[in-house]
């Protein structure tokens, strides 16, 4: 039996045999709370068990049909619905592409299995009696969604039965943006070198279709065309489900280009293109950004430092629960004072997506306005990497499957291999060596090689400001998990690493992973070796360790013993800023997302001499503690 429904889509009544197509896909669902996976809104509807019980008598209908006819890349729509029946758990799934039933499943090898009626998860939700609180009297509901441009159309769908036991009730006709291909979503990045810009954003356009390049140059002077790098990756390059399986969504192509011999301080302009093969050009809009400083140059230079933020919907999606409360307020802090912002570090817990593939676009759309404006270097977390016989360090499923394919193609890093997320960046007087936590750092390792020939190779006369990074807590922290464990780190974080970071000297090291924030006394086996809170000055005798993990994500609880090193804890939404003035003077600032107020921070002053008196092999390997 086929029914036909307003949009041409095609109701094939199917019987759903749900546990052998989850055996046959090895389908891992929980729905439950559990930590770093079963909190994604997506994965609390059960997509998979979705019956049809379509309703003759029930509307919905999406306005406008047509949406970006101005060149916009995001756009509201309203979604009207009437449904004789109502109650408190009917919702409203946005589809992306707008056919979804099970035509478009993955193929199934055992003719005894029949699939699923719908096999992908909505790209957002709402429950109708969220903003409309008659519906249930009525029957009648108006919503509002905001839509981004990703690459293909979108249906509204009503679902009855809840989250749990969805019931399609009525599709919407299909809507779509002007040129749903358009090049899209830049992100800047730092180059291997310290005069590379990097430029990555998503498209449409699979090279046979379109050449990508970017148009740049000086501001207000002659533009030049530099070609783009093209990559993707299909559903079998996920690890696991449900990136593999209800979460797969087709990324789309995603191009890399490498803008060189950068001058120094100069605004730069530029667009991305695509000159397809009927000789016509498709052009983004205009950006501008400006480059990097020559390392050492003494200026002021300012740098952002956050992790955990992930996403979260303008429109009051995915209500269902407050997976990443303090996401949009962190993103419009920055954006508010991006005219005082010079580079971003996102430390791991990007997106959050767990597998969703379609939250990466939201993602990049979300953060657009900072990350096409200013270099936006990202580190690895357990939400990007961690899967089960993968090669990560923990045998986790906190990636949803995803195992790290999207973040190393959907952001550039300056790594020798960007299977693997540690690499060396500078900044004028900034030299960061930025750790993946996610594979293993100890002694031995390559990874502990990178970091220490990082460290030594820093030129502390000209880059005296040396910053180590990573997501996990790898040094101190007193959350109540760390704090419970007796730990105050990640086992065997620092172990190996306080050598390092004593033996070269490290000014501050930064961690996420721990949603909160914390600041550390200058450390130095394990004990504080200054008294001071606000200001720092002379030689570098402790690293000051700090966790800024608060930047979106659901807070976590500070353990109820404060450690002596622990100098500042702070239960809210926030991130680091850190000002470097000249050679010699720091300000470091914790900015809550709520405000952009200062809320903590200290300085430190030293002299070109009081650095290079304590840079490896300069001085003895001793502080002014006595340990037992």
């Amino acid at each position: 039996m086929k029914m036909k429904i307003e949009g041409g889509f095609n109701m094939n009544l199917v019987v759903v045999v749900v546990v052998a197509w989850l055996v046959n896909f090895n389908i891992v669902f929980c729905f439950a709370h559990i930590h770093g996976f079963g909190e994604q809104p997506l994965s609390k509807i059960a997509i998979h068990k979705a019956v049809v019980s379509l309703h003759n008598s029930t509307s919905i209908a999406a306005t406008p049909s047509l949406i970006g006819t101005k060149g916009e890349d995001t756009q509201w729509v309203t979604v009207d619905i009437d449904y004789p029946v109502p109650s408190a758990d009917d919702w409203v799934g946005v589809f992306s592409p707008a056919k979804f039933i099970s035509s478009t499943c993955p193929p199934v090898s055992d003719p005894k299995v029949e699939i699923p009626y719908i096999c992908s998860a909505p790209i957002k939700f709402k429950f109708l009696n969220y903003s409309n609180s008659h519906y249930t009297k009525t029957g009648k509901a108006s919503l509002k969604f905001q839509l981004i441009n990703q690459r293909a159309d979108f249906s509204f769908a009503l679902f009855s039965g809840g989250l749990l036991n969805p019931k399609l009730v009525a599709v919407s006709n299909f809507i779509s943006f002007v040129n749903p291909k358009a090049p899209l979503y830049p992100r800047l990045a730092q180059g291997k070198s310290w005069d590379e810009m990097t430029v990555t954003w998503t498209s449409g356009y699979h090279i046979n279709e379109a050449i990508p390049f970017v148009e740049w140059g000086h501001k207000g002077k002659t533009q030049v065309q530099t070609p783009a790098g093209t990559l993707t990756f299909g559903r079998n390059s996920m690890c696991g489900s449900p990136a593999r399986t209800v979460g797969w969504r087709d990324p789309g192509f995603i191009h890399t280009s490498f803008l060189k011999n950068l001058w120094p301080n100069i605004i730069y302009t530029y667009r991305l293109g695509h000159l397809l093969s009927n000789g016509s050009y498709i052009w983004s809009k205009k950006y501008s950004f400006k480059s990097s400083p020559y390392p050492g140059q003494d200026s002021l230079q300012r740098v952002i430092i956050f992790g955990d933020m992930g996403k979260a919907e303008r429109d009051g999606s995915n209500e269902y629960n407050a997976y990443q409360p303090g996401s949009l307020n962190t993103t419009d802090q920055l954006i508010k004072d991006l005219e005082n912002i010079d580079i971003v570090f996102h430390i791991g817990d990007i997106t959050y997506a767990n597998g969703y593939i379609s939250q990466w676009d939201q993602f990049t759309a979300q953060v657009e306005p900072i990350a096409s404006r200013v270099p936006y270097m990202i580190a690895s977390g357990n939400h990007e990497r961690d899967w089960p016989n993968t090669g990560s360090f923990y045998n986790t499923t906190d990636s949803g499957g995803e195992c790290g394919v999207l973040a190393q193609n959907m952001f550039f890093v300056p790594a020798e291999n960007r299977a693997n997320f540690w690499y060396a960046t500078d900044y004028g007087m900034f030299h960061f060596c930025i750790a993946d936590s996610e594979h293993d750092w100890r002694e031995g390792t390559e990874q502990y090689k990178f970091i220490e020939h990082c460290l030594a190779t820093a030129d502390r006369q000209k880059q005296p400001w040396l910053v180590f990074v990573a997501h996990r807590v790898l040094g101190y922290s007193s959350d109540f998990f760390y704090g419970k464990e007796g730990s105050f780190e990640e086992p065997m974080g620092r172990e190996s690493l306080q050598r390092l970071w004593q033996k070269y000297k490290v000014d501050i090291a930064f961690y996420g992973h721990v949603h909160n924030y914390e600041r550390t006394c200058p450390i130095y086996q394990n004990q504080c070796v200054n008294d001071e809170r606000s200001h720092y000055s002379g030689v570098v005798n402790g690293t000051i360790h700090v966790v800024a993990g608060g930047a979106g994500s659901h807070l976590s609880n500070f353990s109820e013993v404060t450690p002596k090193w622990s100098l500042f804890r702070d239960y809210d939404f926030g991130f680091v800023k850190l000002t470097a003035f000249n050679h010699s003077s720091l300000l470091f600032e914790y900015k809550k997302s709520s405000d952009g107020k200062v809320y903590d921070s200290f300085t430190i002053s030293r002299d070109y001499k009081d650095v290079l008196a304590c840079v490896h092999d300069g001085c003895e390997a001793t502080t002014s503690i006595t340990l037992n």
